[in-house]
């Protein structure tokens, strides 16, 4: 049985599975079947192609020796007879402590391809891949950089990516493909392009997982044979006796490796042999014992091909090639595939790596230290595995590793090498110096439990407060976006009081990551009277974020002076902090101005981003919002992030209700509440239920709206969170005029009042003002509503200010004030239209025709301008880029889409905006803004 056959008997259901993957990219057409937006019709787009309903991401997962790299073998092989172009890699232990490891494999063989990519997109996998190129790295940059190439590679010819021991791949790698997949998945909507034909197979040692897919990829479950197929299995293999035969049936368990070694060793061993068979435990011992049978110089080679962790590295580092005589008797012994020079199978690489005595395998890694000079990662990495005890040379290599990882945005390989460090650093302070570094990148990279346990090894190693600190600040950041909220916030206080006494500054940080983790829960969490005098930033923030409504007007002030002395890097958290205090009009004058600077550096902050999304969405950019929601989901995705993710489907669900998409909003509002735990994070919570309101609002289901916006305060009318609560207020009140609640909403809205003060917000006194409209006997009504369109500033939440001028212009014409009411009308339905919210249109229109003004819903808002307002906010972005003379590739790059994804929208909007050609939209654009 050679290597590609083992476990295939009895891989009848695996293999149709893989087939259905392998068939459905080869029969997705190439992006030249989606007709160019340059030229044709007005008249329907094309209909979308048929695809099979198969996964482009899959996973096989399974335990060792199961026969996962057969299978993958055998998809390889029947995508390639397919016409499909395949891409291949595979991790290996040592390399996945180097960032973009496999992705430089993957790609090696596209090399000169990459160098058609725009310079954005090559400059950015040249900087993951550790080339030459300006800026810090940015993995969302990454990402879009792969993503552009794969729909490159695959606009003439479909695209398989194949990835064996995906367990051992490097995080980066596995995250730059995750971001790239899940773009080219096909969506369901039946309006959304086509699939892209891009396939990704990644074979995986179970229980080992990939967290960076998530629901992106199906698993394929690889488990042990059925008996009838092991026993076909051996039956292939030399005759055995009965009682031998049920033997290694019955230890084999159903795992084919096991059941083949066995019967080699009991095929191997005297007749009649006494005592019993090895057991599947032994296998690496008899695999061993090959190895030590071998001819010195063939032990040697093995050896030295074992310690370099892959084939490609050890050839590079000038090892014998393939087909070379001195890997004949390791082939022989079913060690090696001689024709490659591989490993038959990752147990056989660590067979022969540990029946090597220790100071051979020493040997072999200084070996191949010297033949790597050219490559200083891998290079530094054999040294270490050399070292017998602390080496200061050999440890601040492994620091200049861990520097060029983060520069390429691979934090989890710059953990692993200031770990190993600082277990090389000769001294115990240096020691716990680098640990505390390591600390900070296991905190970058999202895992919350490494960088505590680093965290604890600074505490045992040194006494000093300043690397103690620093470890419990990176952690403490950490948790507040990772940890259960209610834990988080009790280990974010405890922390900050140990360390007040030595480290005050690092104390203060804590207290300001527990602010936000109070945010989340919506308590306080008395944080404010923990506080040390001062008015830093991080003061005023602890104060704002725990109480945004109280002693307003100061802290106003105080922010304005903030602002005029702010640095790039304090932009975003001033931002939240005008977010939260309704100057959201500042709020995104700061998130713009720092934009291309946070883009830089990776993006905003975790925890920060979800703040930025709602002011975006509240002042109307809703394509900016739809934007920022993604970015965060990707990163919370990647980095196991639940609450991140949450809160970005808070986002999604919002913008789905307002354009009308109910459906769309209610699963992603549902998702986020099944997310997270509503109790702890009741700022999702909140957000979700508002965005269920607007959903069954959109669609007339008023009592329905009224439960969801009802839970939104507690039983006692108190509001749930008290940020995130009060701007329901006047949804509130519109569904329960409608559906008989009105007393009980009258109620909530007067103890909002008491509680707000008299230092409320300009927007929070129109939310007020406009609840009390609605809720008013009708002939007291309309100075409450006068009193809510009053402020010109209010201008800045045109949905909120659109919502007025509706309910204001409904009362008036019941009132027969006909004629006041056709401004208000006009104001709103022109605000409705631009913002793509066409439930709430089409209610405008209604009452328009009611006061006597043609509205035609055939006409102006079809085609032309305003037509822009019914497209999603994602295809009116792609238009107005297009209409700045952005190619599909650069519109790809700054909305992390691929360009045949950004060319069927295109195509499927030119019918709806009325054009024939790309060089109409400018006008089109222009004539809008």
């Amino acid at each position: 049985m050679d290597g590609h056959s083992e476990g295939l008997v009895g891989r009848e259901a695996e293999l149709g599975r893989l087939r259905a993957v392998v068939d459905g990219v080869a029969a997705v057409p190439p992006a030249g079947a989606v007709p160019p937006p340059t030229a044709g019709g007005t008249g329907d787009p094309a209909p979308r192609t048929a695809t099979p309903a198969v996964p482009c991401t899959a996973v096989l997962a399974g335990p060792l020796g199961v026969g996962k790299t057969a299978l993958l073998e055998r998809a390889v092989a029947r995508a390639g007879g397919a016409g499909v172009r395949v891409l291949r890699a595979e991790g290996s232990e040592t390399e996945a402590g180097l960032a973009y490891a496999t992705l430089h494999q993957l790609l090696r063989p596209v090399a000169d391809e990459t160098r058609a990519l725009p310079a954005r997109s090559r400059a950015a996998l040249d900087r993951a891949l550790g080339l030459p190129a300006r800026g810090p790295a940015d993995p969302l940059r990454t990402g879009t950089a792969l993503l552009t190439l794969l729909s490159a590679l695959a606009a003439t010819r479909p695209l398989l990516l194949a990835v064996d021991d995906a367990q051992w791949c490097d995080p980066a790698s596995l995250d730059a493909l995750a971001f790239a997949v899940r773009r080219l998945a096909p969506d369901p909507d039946p309006d959304a392009p086509g699939p892209e034909p891009v396939a990704l197979l990644l074979a995986t040692r179970a229980p080992a997982r990939l967290p960076s897919f998530g629901r992106a990829a199906t698993t394929l479950g690889i488990g042990p044979l059925a008996p009838d197929a092991a026993a076909r299995l051996l039956a292939a293999g030399p005759p055995l006796p009965a009682p031998t035969r049920a033997r290694l049936l019955s230890e084999a368990a159903g795992n084919p490796l096991a059941l083949t070694e066995l019967a080699r060793a009991a095929g191997e061993a005297p007749p009649g042999a006494p005592g019993p068979l090895p057991l599947p435990a032994l296998v690496e011992e008899l695999l061993a014992a090959r190895a030590l049978a071998l001819p010195a110089a063939t032990r040697e080679a093995l050896l030295l091909l074992a310690a370099a962790d892959s084939a490609d590295a050890a050839l590079a580092a000038g090892l014998p090639g393939p087909g070379e005589p001195v890997w004949r008797p390791a082939a022989e012994a079913g060690l090696l595939d001689a024709a490659t020079a591989r490993f038959r199978h990752p147990l056989a690489r660590a067979a022969v790596y540990h029946a090597a005595p220790a100071r051979e395998r020493h040997a072999a890694h200084r070996t191949l230290a010297g033949l790597l000079a050219d490559a200083p990662d891998r290079r530094a990495w054999h040294l270490a595995a050399a070292c017998t005890g602390p080496d200061a040379a050999v440890s601040a290599a492994l620091v200049r590793t861990a520097a060029r990882a983060r520069r390429r945005g691979g934090h989890a390989a710059a953990a692993r090498a200031l770990h190993r460090a600082a277990a090389l650093a000769p001294g115990r302070e240096e020691s716990a110096r680098l640990l505390a570094r390591a600390v900070g990148a296991a905190a970058a990279a999202g895992d919350l439990a490494w960088a505590q346990e680093l965290a604890d090894a600074v505490g045992a190693r040194t006494e000093d407060p300043v690397p103690r600190a620093a470890a419990a600040v990176h952690t403490g950041r950490l948790a507040a976006l990772t940890a259960r909220h209610g834990t988080a916030l009790a280990r974010l206080g405890e922390s900050a009081a140990r360390l007040a006494p030595s480290s005050p500054v690092a104390a203060l940080d804590l207290l300001a990551s527990a602010a936000t983790v109070a945010y989340y829960t919506g308590e306080s969490g008395g944080l404010a009277d923990r506080l040390p005098a001062g008015t830093s930033l991080p003061h005023t923030w602890v104060r704002v974020v725990t109480d945004p409504h109280g002693a307003r007007t100061a802290a106003v002030a105080h922010l304005g002076s903030l602002v005029e002395r702010a640095g790039t890097r304090e932009l975003p958290t001033l931002a939240v902090l005008a977010w939260l205090l309704d100057e959201t009009p500042l709020a995104v004058r700061l998130v713009d101005r720092g934009a291309e600077a946070w883009a830089g550096r990776g993006g905003l902050p975790e925890g920060l981003a979800g703040a930025v999304a709602w002011a975006y969405l509240e002042r109307g950019r809703r394509a900016d919002a739809g934007e920022a929601a993604r970015r965060l989901a990707e990163v919370g995705r990647g980095a196991g992030l639940a609450h991140a993710v949450a809160c970005a489907l808070a986002v999604g669900a919002t913008l789905r209700a307002y354009r009308g998409d109910a459906e769309g909003a209610r699963r992603d509002a549902e998702e986020a509440l099944a997310r997270v735990d509503p109790l702890e994070s009741r700022a999702v919570a909140v957000a979700a239920r508002r965005a269920l309101g607007a959903a069954a609002a959109a669609e007339g289901a008023h009592e329905r709206a009224y439960e969801h916006l009802r839970a939104v305060f507690t039983a006692e009318g108190a509001p749930v969170h008290a940020h995130a609560a009060y701007p329901a207020l006047a949804d509130l009140a519109a569904a329960a005029v409608r559906t008989g609640h009105g007393a009980e909403a009258a109620a909530i809205v007067a103890r909002a009042e008491r509680a707000l003060g008299a230092e409320v917000s300009p927007r929070s006194r129109a939310v007020l003002a406009r609840a009390r409209g609605l809720l008013a006997e009708p002939g007291e009504a309309e100075p409450w509503f006068l009193a809510a369109l009053a402020d010109p500033y209010l201008a800045h939440w045109p949905f909120e200010r659109a919502l007025t001028l509706l309910d204001f212009a409904e009362w008036l014409r019941r009132r027969r004030r006909i004629a006041e009411a056709r401004a208000p009308l006009a104001e709103a339905l022109e605000t409705f239209l631009r913002l793509g919210a066409r439930p709430w249109a089409e209610r405008a229109r209604a009452e328009s025709r009611a006061a006597g003004v043609a509205a035609d819903p055939t006409a102006a808002d079809r085609t032309g301008p305003a037509a822009l307002a019914g497209l999603s906010p994602q295809q009116r972005e792609i238009v107005v880029l297009a209409a700045r003379g952005l190619t599909n590739r650069e519109i790809g790059e700054k909305l992390f889409l691929s360009p045949r994804t950004v060319g069927s929208h295109l195509y499927r909007t030119f019918p709806k905006l009325g054009v024939t050609a790309r060089g109409q939209l400018r006008d089109l654009v222009d004539e809008a803004a």
